[in-house]
């Protein structure tokens, strides 16, 4: 009999359960007959493809610093940082009391000349009726076609002077040139502000998309159907296909750089101008390899690069330690220039603490 005390309590327990017991403890600490249970795959030659990580920005297509077109009092601000504008919606406001005193008096002006120009040319028609009864001079009328003439470049002259204090009245309103979010507002109410002092900035938010600065190295293998894939912000797993639509082939002469820029191939509401962006450029090598999946490599302090090749033993499969030359990474996979052929199985799960020769038993593909 056995005795157990589990805070204070005492169990007893039958001799043989508690054999049974450490018999099945045991059993759990000891190896299979088959060998260590491993996961396995196979060296495969396949098109060796070279993958270029990019880190870039998302921008906007428009982005502008409004100013006002003439001199005032700012006297209304209808919009605020992170505002949404459509294109022609009033923005800021100016005084416009003086402009449109002087727009009323021009066409004050306007309308004068016009009803002189009108009297005038009914002068000259009643003028030119009575020349075939020879009931006026011939000077007469030409003094009246030169008044005519007059009096309509005085109405054209008087009508663009209208036209123009219309316009300085019209700018006294700041419109959105295009639809967007009002990213900072540098102006406020009272403040008298001049043509070409910033008052506030506007940023598009529509057709937003990503630039990424690349190694000149890349130039002449990029193009437009190259590739690409692209996260944004800390969500690095959730990548979506890209399109580039730009590619500048003039480089940075400070950063030996070119520009790429890339659209995501279907909307994505998640994009914010200036949101940090990554990028992965899928590059065609023009050549084929041995390649195998990257969790069956060992990486060494020593430098050295080990794959455990599965062998047929003499008691049945067995663990080879194999030395590889890599190369190119790509898509989970890793290129192999030495040590395997073709066909190779090769030892991809529970390959962390094998030895050399140590039976192996191979456990069916995760699905």
């Amino acid at each position: 009999m056995v005795f157990l005390t589990f805070t204070g309590t005492r169990i007893r327990l039958p001799l043989a359960f508690f054999a049974l017991l450490l018999h099945s403890v045991l059993a759990l600490s000891e190896t299979a007959p088959g060998g260590v249970p491993v996961r396995v795959d196979t060296v495969n030659e396949q098109v060796i493809q070279q993958i270029v990580a990019l880190t870039g920005t998302v921008t906007s297509p428009r982005s502008a610093r409004l100013s006002s077109a003439t001199a005032g009092l700012v006297t209304a601000i209808h919009v605020d940082a992170g505002s949404q504008v459509n294109a022609g919606d009033v923005l800021l406001e100016l005084d416009p009391v003086l402009a449109q005193s002087q727009w009323q008096s021009a066409q004050a002006s306007a309308d004068v000349a016009r009803l002189a120009a009108a009297d005038s040319t009914r002068r000259l028609a009643e003028a030119r009726t009575l020349v075939p009864q020879k009931s006026i001079a011939e000077s007469a009328v030409r003094d009246l076609e030169a008044e005519v003439e007059q009096d309509e470049a005085e109405l054209q002259r008087a009508e663009a002077e209208a036209a123009h204090a219309r316009g300085i009245l019209d700018r006294h309103q700041l419109r959105a040139p295009f639809s967007g979010v009002v990213s900072a507002k540098e102006s406020e109410l009272g403040e008298w502000v001049t043509p070409g002092q910033p008052v506030l900035t506007l940023v598009a938010t529509q057709g937003l998309r990503m630039d990424f600065p690349v190694a000149e190295d890349y130039l002449s293998e990029v193009t437009l159907d190259t590739p690409v894939s692209y996260t944004l912000g800390d969500n690095s797993r959730d990548a979506k296909p890209g399109i580039i639509t730009t590619v500048v082939p003039v480089t940075n002469p400070g950063a030996r750089s070119f520009l790429l820029r890339v659209e995501p191939q279907q909307p994505d509401p998640r994009m914010v101008p200036g949101m940090s962006a990554r990028a992965q450029l899928t590059l065609a090598t023009g050549r084929r390899g041995l390649t195998v999946p990257r969790d069956a490599l060992l990486n060494y302090p020593d430098g050295r690069v080990v794959v455990w090749v599965v062998q047929n033993g003499a008691e049945g499969l067995q663990a080879t330690e194999t030395l590889v030359t890599t190369g190119i990474v790509f898509d989970g996979q890793v290129e192999i220039l030495e040590g395997l052929t073709s066909g190779d199985r090769v030892v991809v799960q529970g390959n962390e603490a094998l030895r050399n020769g140590q039976p192996i038993t191979i456990l069916a593909a995760q699905p």
